[in-house]
């Protein structure tokens, strides 16, 4: 018995088995310390938990409209405006079953085998894999730790041609935390204008955790009218990975299509969750600050630690909850245990494997050079872990 040629075309997410296997070797008794997994360790907050609790005791537990309950529906409307300035109606917002489920969504409904999707790279592991299930071609433009891994106009230009279909990138980024600013946003938004057929995915799911200047939303720019999917969710700024609810607001066509495979696939997202997350639409922003702080005070002191590190490069992210060093420059070298290192992905395995840190490895990303720490997790486990890292470095010559 053999699976289809369709399942043998994609790979298991990276970031999702590096968790599997930190998960395994905790069960056999090892001491693993996981910096491996975007997830916040903060718990959801109270008025949220509150509202799914009121959903359940509301009887919501039929099947939900497939595009998402308008209640939610005009929450994002209302939030889409409040936050980001744009103008989504209910009927173009779509809600799936995570930030995930909506990106796959577009890229299926509006992909053809032979297109051209443009992926800023870095990139989240899962966008390559989502257009190759569409048939399409990844075309990788990429920006290294020298330039803040933001790529500029001149490159996105170069990559564009007339079998490009759309664009994809976030910001702020997974797996770098960069964020580019209103400027940067202008120059990309001026090229991909000249573009009429044009579509760009701009991912937001990191929007709140944005440690320097206000979120722009790259869909607020007039040349971009009706050109723009904003995707979004309440997993990471809201600490509500569980949950599973991701949204987008899109051209009425896209939420149409988008809506239509749905459909055909999972139907509604979760009644009872899609209710907390009218409730974390309604909350003030400003009363998620106290995540925020923490993230930055934990990437300041990672950094700190890293920067202590010989042959390795690391900058500064201004957002979401990840450090991406580069350590081409331990390539050819060998651990203290005589382990040659290769690739980020020697380093990455060779770290787990003996000192019990578990990292991502930067070619998931698009990025062979590096690798992705997030720091979503408690000060101590961040404290010891770098303590290991220190060691294992050290030992590498």
């Amino acid at each position: 018995m053999q699976s289809s040629e369709f399942i043998n075309r994609i790979s298991e997410s990276e970031t999702l088995a590096a968790a599997r296997i930190a998960r395994e070797l905790k069960a056999q008794g090892k001491d693993v310390i996981a910096l491996n997994i975007g997830e916040p360790d903060f718990n959801t907050p109270d008025s949220i938990k509150d509202a799914a609790k009121k959903a359940i005791d509301d009887n919501y537990s039929k099947y939900p409209p497939v595009n998402g309950y308008l209640a939610l529906r005009e929450a994002i409307s209302k939030k889409f405006k409040r936050d980001n300035n744009l103008s989504y109606s209910p009927d173009q917002i779509v809600v799936s079953t995570g930030a995930k489920h909506s990106i796959v969504n577009v890229v299926l409904s509006i992909v053809n085998p032979g297109d051209e999707v443009v992926l800023f790279s870095p990139f989240w592991v899962s966008y390559k894999a989502m257009v190759e299930l569409a048939g399409g071609t990844a075309v990788e433009v990429y920006a290294n730790v020298e330039n803040d891994y933001k790529i500029n106009a001149n490159q996105l230009a170069s990559a564009i041609n007339e079998k490009t279909k759309l664009v994809i990138f976030s910001s702020p980024c997974n797996p770098t935390g960069s964020v580019y600013t209103q400027e940067e946003l202008a120059q990309l938004a001026q090229v991909m204008a000249k573009h009429k057929d044009l579509i760009v995915i701009s991912d937001e799911i990191y929007e709140h955790i944005n440690f320097g200047d206000q979120h722009v939303s790259i869909g607020t720019f007039p040349v971009l009218k009706d050109r723009v999917v904003t995707v979004n969710g309440i997993s990471k700024s809201f600490a509500m990975t569980g949950y599973r609810i991701g949204y987008l607001g899109a051209p009425s066509w896209i939420a149409q299509a988008c809506s239509k495979l749905q459909g055909q696939f999972t139907s509604g997202a979760n009644g009872i969750a899609q209710m907390a997350a009218v409730a974390a639409m309604e909350m003030d922003p400003k009363e998620l600050a106290y995540m925020k702080d923490a993230f930055v005070r934990r990437r300041d002191f990672v950094i700190a630690e890293i920067q202590k590190m010989k042959n390795i490069k690391v900058n500064t992210p201004q957002g979401a909850f990840y450090v991406f060093p580069d350590v081409s420059e331990l390539f050819g070298k060998t651990t203290a245990s005589g382990k040659s290192i290769n690739s980020a992905n020697d380093f990455c395995d060779i770290l787990l494997e003996e000192q019990y840190v578990s990292v991502v490895t930067g070619a998931a990303f698009g990025a062979p050079n590096c690798f992705r720490i997030s720091y979503a997790c408690s000060d101590a486990e961040l404290k010891e872990a770098m303590q290991r890292m220190s060691k294992f470095v050290e030992g590498i010559s």
